[in-house]
């Protein structure tokens, strides 16, 4: 596998690739990764004749007070990590050369982004957005692989590509989680034990605002209710900054549940935020 720093290198790697008639999967992370991750970069091995992963704790995408100078990193075990999973090459650039001195160009995705992480986030996403366009002007895939995770983002990448015309396939995959139900994060890692047990209340409360949809409850409101009244029980929750249930396309409110849904969560247990979600399929056989 091929270690590769310089945006040059990289770009004379895809074309090589490219040139042989290879498609190229890629994942892009922030690296400290974990199983998460590693499921999407066997997605993309799956797909593609040549994978490529990308380590760049990207500035751009945090706000102020945010935790950019102390997001957890290990590039070392990154690179093992990849490496056993038979990607191609990881690219790891340098801050400076992605945004060099005098750097202004940014991308805005404008409905998308004005609910749920947008509301308290509202730098993040045009930061998402154009470092993932940097990235895919540079390493030209033919599909690129997210996690659900980050619900948003993935809709925010994939309206960025119908709109710019860009040849790319954005392939979601499935939320990871622990055995307890927590989704895997790389910030999992800031969490006390008593935080991290009692993180898991998000899943469940999550689970429990599925079930009930499904049993033909249609007051969203009702449902968001008990949603929060079931995180709150915890003690090291420290706020929530939404519980929300959405169309999973325009990621806009929706007040009476009529077809399929997305439960997005976003609560800091002591000083870590979190989120997560659950999507709600309604059918004609279980839902009258």
């Amino acid at each position: 596998m091929e270690v590769i720093k310089s945006i040059t290198e990289v770009m004379e790697f895809s074309q090589e690739t490219r040139d042989k008639g290879k498609a190229i999967g890629f994942v892009p992370t922030m690296g400290y990764l974990h199983e998460g991750h590693l499921s999407l970069i066997r997605k993309a091995k799956e797909e593609n004749d040549v994978v490529v992963v990308s380590i760049f704790v990207n500035p751009t995408q945090f706000g102020t007070n945010e935790d950019f100078n102390k997001y957890p990193k290990d590039e070392k075990g990154d690179i093992e990590k990849i490496e056993k999973e038979g990607a191609s090459a990881v690219f790891i650039p340098d801050a400076s050369e992605i945004y060099p001195e005098g750097f202004q160009t940014y991308v805005e995705i404008e409905e998308l982004t004005k609910n749920l992480c947008g509301i308290f986030r509202p730098t993040h996403f045009s930061g998402v957005t154009i470092i993932v366009l940097k990235l895919f002007n540079i390493i030209s895939p033919k599909r690129a692989y997210f996690g659900k995770k980050d619900y948003q983002q993935f809709r925010v990448i994939e309206q960025m590509c119908k709109d710019l015309n860009l040849d790319i396939k954005i392939t979601p995959c499935p939320i990871v989680r622990e055995k307890d139900g927590l989704a895997m994060s790389s910030r999992n890692k800031y969490l006390t034990e008593e935080e991290r047990r009692d993180a898991t209340i998000l899943y469940q409360a999550l689970t429990k605002g599925k079930d009930a949809i499904l049993y033909h409850e249609r007051d969203a409101e009702a449902v968001i209710k008990k949603i929060k009244e079931t995180i709150m029980s915890k003690k090291t929750l420290n706020k929530i900054d939404y519980v929300s249930i959405v169309n999973p396309y325009t990621l806009t409110n929706v007040s009476h549940i009529e077809s399929d849904v997305l439960i997005a969560v976003a609560a800091y247990f002591g000083k870590t935020r979190l989120i997560d979600n659950i999507e709600v399929e309604i059918n004609a056989n279980n839902y009258a």
